[in-house]
């Protein structure tokens, strides 16, 4: 028995499967369609996925094969208003400073690339068609190329996105609405002042907008926009759309390589879980493409259940632990929905408040927020996805100063090194006492002490306090001091060891 049925090989299913792997939990993963997707919408790589593909092994490949954005521009009716420099705008806070334009078909491609590596192939033409649970595992009926066949597993993942299988399965409900406007997505090569190979391109005329992205590997252009609403009734006349462009955003578009419309919804799962299923990725929410913040949000919802289930899977943890996915991962999937719905209702709205925030306080803020460090790394923050936190998890106690247990781990500029082994593990940052020393060696647990400097203290860290670190390198337990009872109590609470530790 394969103890985890994946269903669904977009990046949020790729990426579940990939942190299986790397906790050595055997996996089937199955998609219905007939191979790799051949084009996509999704095209931004936040800094907070970088993290977690550098704990993956994965990092360096992804941002060999992407651009870094340096720079993002605004144009309203065909003039340039404003720029931001976003290169660098993440200095001390990640190893990743900037968001990276990495097209969704070659970044499934390039996932697919590593899970082979592991010896795991994707099963294409295989559909779920029902499930059914009991106390120890999942009966899967599947249609595999036409014939149908039967297997059973631990649990069940549904990365099956917006119309997901496992998600009418477990019959929970899918509330929010449909935006009425229609998108469209295409590649172009093109020429214009908003067109740039390391810049991101935010272009406004009237109530319709376009973001041009750069595509390395094809030399082109990813432009993603509103349909103009004169030209909804001819969508399918792309000829009426390029001239469209061209005009109110002066490009001068001489080929369209790949074209595509549609709607976009916004909306969160009343449950994420039920019995031994799970909803991850657009499974469970979907949302405005504002701040291109979906694929990233899959992502990590893959993270966050992947060293869950492998926890509880290899005996490493209590199987309680899994009840924290829906606690972190749905709060977190509300706030995004509707902070992504309040800022793409205000760029589209035609209200006469709304049109003067576009094309005159905005372009007017911009370069405040360029010159001030403190904008700068709050918009990083929230852009990045580095500012998700856990605190009303039950995964997380304590908090000490500046420090919440449930945060990401602050960065210092050398202490995500040891993030890599995705394992518990406890900083400290000043010195270890004999008795910590003496409690992580008998149980496992790795320590890791770093010097207190005034980068440890600008990030709220405090010396000698004792932070235990989950997989995903949010902090569980925060104390004061080097309290081993306190340390030994949340271990034994959730029955946590250690991946790596010897039982």
């Amino acid at each position: 028995m394969n103890p985890i049925l994946i269903v669904g090989a977009g990046p949020t299913g790729l990426v579940l499967a990939l942190s299986m792997t790397k906790f050595g939990v055997p996996i089937k993963i199955i998609d219905k369609a007939d191979g790799p997707g051949t084009s996509s919408r999704a095209m931004a790589v936040m800094p907070r996925t970088l993290e977690f593909y550098n704990q993956l092994g994965i990092s360096g490949a992804i941002i060999n094969e992407s651009i870094k954005i340096k720079e993002m521009q605004l144009h309203v009716d065909g003039k340039k208003r404003a720029r931001m420099h976003v290169g660098s705008l993440g200095t001390g806070l990640s190893p990743f400073t900037s968001p990276y334009s990495f097209p969704q078909d070659e970044h499934e491609k390039l996932l697919l690339e590593k899970l082979n590596e592991f010896g795991i192939t994707v099963d294409w033409n295989t559909e779920l068609l029902s499930f059914q649970e009991d106390q120890k595992c999942v009966k899967a009926k599947m249609l595999q190329a036409g014939h149908a066949l039967e297997e059973e597993f631990a649990y069940i993942c549904g990365c099956d996105g917006a119309g997901s299988a496992v998600r009418h399965q477990i019959n929970t409900d899918f509330p929010g609405g449909t935006y009425e406007q229609l998108f469209y997505v295409m590649d172009i090569k093109a020429t214009g002042r908003p067109i740039d190979s390391q810049r991101i391109s935010l272009c406004f005329r009237g109530e319709e907008f376009v973001v041009l992205l750069p595509v390395r590997s094809k030399n082109t252009t990813r432009a993603i926009g509103i349909f103009p609403k004169q030209l909804v009734n001819s969508r399918d006349d792309v000829d009426k759309l390029v001239s469209f462009m061209e005009e109110a955003y002066q490009l001068d578009i001489k080929q369209v390589n790949w074209f595509s419309t549609y709607n976009v919804h916004h909306r969160v799962a009343s449950h994420f879980t039920k019995g031994r299923a799970f909803l991850v990725g657009d499974a469970a929410h979907i949302h405005s493409p504002a701040g291109g913040q979906g694929m990233n949000t899959g992502i990590g919802d893959a993270v966050n259940l992947g060293w869950k289930l492998a926890s509880v899977v290899h005996g490493k943890a209590k199987e309680e632990l899994l009840h924290s996915y829906e606690v972190e991962r749905r709060a977190f999937a509300e706030r995004l929905v509707n902070t992504t719905d309040r800022a793409f209702t205000s760029v589209v709205s035609g209200s006469f408040i709304n049109r003067l925030l576009r094309k005159q306080i905005v372009p007017r803020l911009i370069p405040l927020v360029d010159h001030s460090m403190r904008i700068k790394e709050q918009l990083f923050k929230i852009i990045s996805q580095t500012q998700i936190e856990y605190t009303q998890s039950p995964l997380s106690s304590g908090k000490y100063m500046g420090v919440e247990s449930g945060q990401r781990l602050p960065f210092t500029g050398d202490n995500y090194q040891t993030l890599q082994t995705m394992d518990w593990q406890v900083h400290v940052y000043g010195s270890a006492s004999a008795q910590l020393l003496n409690f992580c060696k008998k149980r496992g647990l790795p320590l890791h002490t770093f010097s207190f400097d005034s980068i440890a203290e600008q990030k709220g860290l405090q010396k000698e306090a004792m932070y235990l670190l989950r997989p995903d390198g949010h902090i569980g337990l925060v104390h004061s001091y080097q309290d081993i009872q306190r340390l030994q109590e949340y271990l034994d609470n959730w029955g946590i060891t250690p991946f790596h530790a010897k039982q």
